[in-house]
């Protein structure tokens, strides 16, 4: 019996960290091509400068949050790969979605810089988030279900990191809704979250977060 081609398709590890490392890279650099300068014909002082620079200092929260963001999935996805024995053709695609909503991530940081007071910006862009979270839990799981893990891979691992997906999303849902009320304060708290998770403190309670 002949053999079917998707048994062979999507098998290489290195060819998804490749595309994944360019496809970040290349969503980071998007990200700062958002910020203008100021248009030289309009600034004839230090003052007209500084004012100019500070009325869009509002971006800088957006583009903040989207490099924690950005810097968290990395490493998930990172860490997940990592423990890959090898891959498949279902997995391959399960990551190519996971990547196809990285780059989303700049349109929506725009949308939130641009609409910075709107909640219907804030919403979709945690919903960004949300679904880079579900889709960086289901290519775990498959990997788990499908056993394509390393047989060395730490036992500890696997349900550590379903974990943290969980909690985070949990985490990233309370700062959507306290944004429902006060988008600025919804924002300033997933930027803490983010920042607990990329500084990863020693603390007894948010090392375990």
């Amino acid at each position: 019996m002949s053999t079917h081609y998707n048994a062979f398709a999507g098998g290489d590890v290195g060819r998804i960290e490749a595309l994944s490392d360019g496809i970040f890279a290349f969503a980071a650099t998007v990200l700062v091509l958002d910020f203008r300068t100021p248009d030289a014909a309009d600034i004839h002082s230090e003052t007209e400068l500084l004012s100019a620079l500070l009325a869009s200092s509002h971006r800088l929260m957006p583009w903040l949050l989207s490099l924690l963001t950005l810097g968290i999935f990395w490493v998930a996805q990172q860490t997940q790969l990592s423990q890959l024995a090898r891959s498949n053709r279902d997995l391959t695609w399960l990551h190519l979605v996971f990547l196809a909503i990285i780059t989303v991530l700049p349109f929506t940081t725009r949308l939130l810089a641009d609409f910075f007071t709107y909640r219907t910006a804030f919403l979709i862009y945690w919903a960004n988030i949300f679904l880079l979270g579900v889709a960086v839990y289901v290519t775990w799981a498959y990997s788990e279900r499908a056993k394509l893990l390393r047989e060395d891979a730490p036992p500890a691992l696997l349900g550590a990191f379903r974990r943290r997906v969980i909690i985070a999303q949990s985490l990233y849902a309370l700062g959507a809704l306290i944004g429902l009320a006060s988008v600025p304060l919804g924002l300033a708290l997933i930027i803490l979250i983010q920042l607990n998770y990329a500084i990863a403190p020693r603390l007894p309670i948010l090392s375990r977060l």
